[in-house]
């Protein structure tokens, strides 16, 4: 679902509204985050796997679907499903700022409802200074930051930042692939081109 300047307004529009639906919540962006994971599924392996009711599996699948952020791969019974890549840039309404919406930020989207850390990180700073800390979380696994430098950049305490930074740790080390040297193997994806000016 990448997204650049030259396509329809309103088929960005459908599509930020979609990836919208998936940063509010938290169900959906798991769901989504364990689909883009295991390429295709049934909607019995969302339920074995995730623990949710038939009629929640079934109503989720059939949300994201309708999103267009999954689609159906094979139109047999059982009927299989995958995620869609979700590369979306957004840019906030001052111009001052640019994130880009990849499946590592719905990835940690999705854990705040098992992630305390997350979740307060959240009503804190909003999805946006998440996806700061989650450029930093990056960064810092490739050995460029300390927590110490991400709280001076965003004016919050170490403390904070040393918490969400290792909340986010399993984010990283599942959707980047950073190599023993600290090297990222893959390019950042998660793009805050002013993250020094704070969240």
């Amino acid at each position: 679902m990448s997204r650049s300047s030259n396509q329809a307004d309103g088929d960005i529009i459908r599509d930020f509204l979609s990836v919208a639906g998936l940063l509010e919540e938290p169900q959906l962006a798991q769901l989504y985050t364990y689909l883009a994971r295991e390429d295709e599924s049934t909607v019995q392996n969302v339920m074995d796997d995730l623990g949710l009711a038939q009629g929640t599996a079934y109503s989720y699948v059939n949300r994201l679907v309708e999103a267009g952020v999954v689609e159906v791969t094979h139109d047999g019974q059982p009927q299989r499903y995958a995620a869609r890549e979700i590369d979306l840039t957004v840019t906030t309404a001052a111009g001052d700022r640019e994130y880009t919406i990849t499946p590592a930020l719905i990835d940690a989207v999705g854990r705040r409802e098992t992630n305390a850390d997350i979740d307060t990180y959240i009503d804190r700073h909003g999805v946006a200074g998440l996806a700061t800390a989650l450029t930093y979380a990056v960064a810092r696994e490739r050995g460029e930051v300390t927590h110490r430098l991400m709280a001076a950049d965003l004016d919050i305490s170490p403390l904070a930042a040393e918490m969400i930074l290792q909340a986010l740790r399993p984010v990283v080390d599942e959707q980047y692939e950073i190599d023993e040297s600290g090297a990222s193997l893959d390019e950042l994806d998660i793009d805050d081109r002013d993250a020094t000016d704070g969240a």
